[in-house]
């Protein structure tokens, strides 16, 4: 599903706000969010207001999104600590080779 951009929207006091939703689902944020209901909740009909379930079914989709955002992050942050800890790995390997040398080496000339 593709969102359209949004280059500019209209404020509560009549002042030109700017927001780039372009992005996919991925580039919303809480903040988005917000703007998109006041807007909708400001120009729904009065005599056919929005019905409360779909309302309710919105908000439980974006924090649905909200929880998936945060864990991509906690998961690429864990990745990338795995990949410290390799590093980190393959270094000390490489230390107690050399250590493991330089014993052998000192064990052969003392005899």
């Amino acid at each position: 599903m593709s969102i359209a951009s949004v280059t500019a929207t209209t404020g509560v006091n009549g002042a030109q706000t700017s927001s780039s939703v372009g992005q996919g689902w991925g580039g919303m944020g809480a903040e988005d969010f917000v703007k998109l209901l006041t807007t909708q909740l400001q120009n729904q009909d009065p005599t056919e207001p929005v019905d409360n379930s779909q309302m309710l079914a919105q908000l439980a989709q974006f924090s649905s999104l909200s929880a998936q955002n945060d864990m991509n992050e906690t998961l690429g942050t864990i990745a990338a600590q795995g990949d410290t800890l390799a590093q980190i790995s393959a270094k000390l390997d490489t230390l107690n080779t050399t250590v493991a040398g330089l014993t052998a080496g000192s064990a052969t000339t003392t005899a």
